[in-house]
């Protein structure tokens, strides 16, 4: 794993993160033993698709806990469960994301569900039943990673107000994130109009709420931080993680598969809904565009490309990313800030305006 925050994340960090996992995924490995070969082998893939992850979210918790604990040696060890709960749920989601968008590769390699759809093809199954054992595992090994993101916050040797106050947070953080899932596939298939708005508002919800604005406020929480500071960096991770997200969809069309682990052809394949086909939708470029995406369209990704360009939709998306970074910035400049947190911070949000992965 790849922590993409050094300054408060030392490798000791890491190693402990990476422990509290390798402790989780032992005790769940032992205890599907009892539930048959097939359970143990589903625990064995759910691990191994936990692997290779950038620990952005854990580091975000470490780092705003650091910064702004007066004395951060009595609850570091909460602060480091706490970190690799967020990275649980991080798991679950792409787990979750894998089965809705129909991929079965994940960082360049098979998927949990692209692991099983093999294996029932190799046992005889059929396409149809290979993929259906193969999707109702990720759905399941989702599901209980949210439970166990949730049990170890529950866990967590704290003061019951902060326990109860961290489980809020990650309440939170799940049912945004269910919400922008829904409003983004429901925009796909045509269910939610796909007016600008409402694809910025899906764009908002899915991805800053659990990857950004909370695990920035449950290290402030956790760390005793004055409630104002915390719906600071709150508001400061929810612009960024929308940023964040449009790079993403940037990246799924124009990005380069060896680095991001992803098609590029897939989000067109899809007929996701993303803020530049949304744009592109008000220009003349859309007659030629709507027939290029879709499960019907051809899947000319290069013309794909030079329509967005050409309508401006490019443009358009790296405007917006520029916007809320600018917003970002200027929030980090308000006085309660800490300099080291600012200085930190400032780094991420440049990172997610240019990042090519």
């Amino acid at each position: 794993m790849t922590i993409v925050m050094s300054r408060f994340v030392t490798a000791e960090d890491a190693a402990r993160i990476e422990g509290v996992l390798a402790g989780h995924w032992q005790k769940r490995r032992a205890a599907a033993e009892a539930f048959g070969e097939d359970y143990s082998r589903l625990w064995a893939a759910i691990e191994r698709s936990a692997h290779g992850g950038k620990l952005l979210r854990p580091a975000l918790v470490l780092c705003a806990y650091e910064e702004l604990s007066v004395d951060a040696a009595p609850l570091r060890g909460a602060a480091v469960e706490l970190a690799a709960a967020f990275e649980l749920l991080h798991t679950a989601f792409l787990l979750h994301d894998d089965v809705i968008d129909n991929d079965f590769v994940r960082r360049g390699q098979s998927n949990l569900a692209g692991e099983r759809f093999d294996e029932g093809v190799a046992a005889g199954l059929g396409a149809a039943n290979a993929a259906r054992w193969a999707q109702a595992s990720a759905i399941l090994a989702g599901d209980l990673l949210i439970h166990d993101a949730q049990s170890m916050v529950a866990r967590l040797a704290v003061p019951e107000p902060v326990r109860l106050g961290l489980l809020d947070l990650l309440d939170a953080a799940v049912f945004a994130s269910a919400a922008g899932e829904l409003s983004d596939v429901g925009l796909s298939a045509g269910a939610v109009s796909p007016e600008v708005p409402a694809v910025l508002d899906m764009t908002r919800w899915k991805t800053a709420p659990y990857s950004f604005a909370a695990p920035l406020r449950a290290g402030a929480v956790l760390a005793g931080a004055p409630a104002e500071l915390g719906l600071l960096l709150e508001q400061f991770g929810g612009l960024i993680g929308t940023a964040f997200q449009l790079r993403d969809d940037v990246l799924g069309v124009f990005g380069d598969e060896q680095l991001t682990g992803k098609s590029t052809i897939g989000d067109a394949r899809e007929g996701k809904m993303t803020a530049m086909m949304a744009f592109a939708r008000t220009t003349a470029s859309w007659a030629e565009l709507r027939l290029l995406i879709g499960p019907g369209g051809p899947g000319d990704i290069d013309r794909v490309r030079v329509l967005l360009v050409d309508s401006g939709a490019l443009g358009y998306a790296e405007r917006l990313i520029a916007d809320l970074v600018a917003e970002a910035l200027a929030l980090l400049e308000q006085p309660l800030v800490p300099a080291g947190l600012r200085a930190e911070l400032a780094e991420l949000a440049h990172r997610a305006a240019v990042r090519v992965s």
